[in-house]
């Protein structure tokens, strides 16, 4: 077993965790603002992904319905178990809402997606993409609706999710998957260079956008929301399972999904709204270290 261990370790989190690293101490020594990279990752190479892979995806409706709805469950249960956690260690509405929004949202892009390619195969790319919309999607709406709701505002910028160009380019891409319709060639071609950008772009990113954090304040609830994601996550995840039927490599992609450490994201939603951005920032930084050794071991069982 430790063996096994050790070569999930070296041959799947290694190069992930390399191009964070790279882009860390990369990022302040080259003067790269994590701003340009994200919008960059965000207006173009993760809609030429999600274009890429939903567009060969080749998924029968009946079981794209069952992810979906499988992904949505999974962001209810742990924004639920957040939330429970907080009132039992009787926290105040704002921490609360900070439990709801950072159990709910992993970073399913930046790490979901290459470990899983890494560790499952390209044919994980398929479920691992729709789980990352569905998940990505419905966590931000989730995250910024308690924070609206704690702060006094409205869903009215969870709702604006919906104008998300990874979202908007879903359509076209099943009108191509659906109707057999072949890609015009150079369209393809250039779809595909930018979607092959999208990983490496997105975690250095990542790298840059943490070296540019406030710190690290390991306080106890840090420690708890982490264990809610990085643990409680999976758990749920195959649980739910089996209520919904759910196998094989999607099953796996789910669970593993369900693994990932806080989003960079719901720093930026919790500073927005000023929902204790401190400590929403010091769980990112801290569940993203924790899950080399929570990842390893999961990776490791599924």
């Amino acid at each position: 077993m430790l063996v096994h261990l050790i070569e999930i370790f070296v041959t799947v989190i290694t190069p992930v965790f390399g191009l964070v690293i790279i882009g860390y101490f990369a990022g302040p020594r080259l003067k790269l603002e994590a701003r340009t990279l994200s919008r960059s990752a965000y207006f173009l190479f993760i809609p030429a992904f999600v274009f890429d892979v939903i567009s060969k995806a080749r998924v029968e409706a009946g079981e794209l319905g069952r992810m979906v709805l499988f992904g949505l469950a999974i962001v209810a249960a742990t924004a639920a178990l957040g939330v429970m956690v907080a009132a039992a260690l009787r926290r105040p509405k704002p921490v609360m809402a900070a439990f709801a929004l950072i159990a709910s949202f992993g970073n399913v892009g930046n790490f979901g997606l290459p470990l899983i390619e890494f560790r499952l195969g390209h044919e994980a790319l398929i479920p691992a993409t729709i789980y990352f919309l569905t998940i990505s999607l419905a966590a931000f709406v989730v995250g910024v609706g308690a924070a609206g709701y704690v702060r006094g505002g409205g869903l009215s910028a969870a709702l604006s999710v919906l104008k998300t160009p990874a979202l908007l380019a879903v359509p076209p891409a099943l009108f191509f998957d659906r109707t057999g319709v072949a890609i015009p060639l150079p369209l393809e071609r250039i779809i595909g260079l930018l979607a092959a950008a999208m990983i490496p772009v997105m975690l250095v990113a990542l790298g840059v956008q943490l070296a540019a954090s406030a710190g690290l304040r390991p306080e106890k609830d840090v420690w708890i929301v982490s264990a809610v994601r990085l643990l409680g996550g999976p758990l749920l995840a195959a649980g739910l399972a089996l209520a919904f039927g759910v196998t094989g490599v999607s099953r796996a992609t789910a669970i593993v999904q369900s693994g990932m450490p806080a989003a960079v994201l719901t720093s930026i939603i919790a500073l927005e709204y000023d929902l204790l951005p401190d400590f929403v920032t010091s769980t990112v930084l801290f569940s993203t270290l924790a899950s080399v050794l929570t990842l390893t071991i999961l990776l490791a069982l599924v």
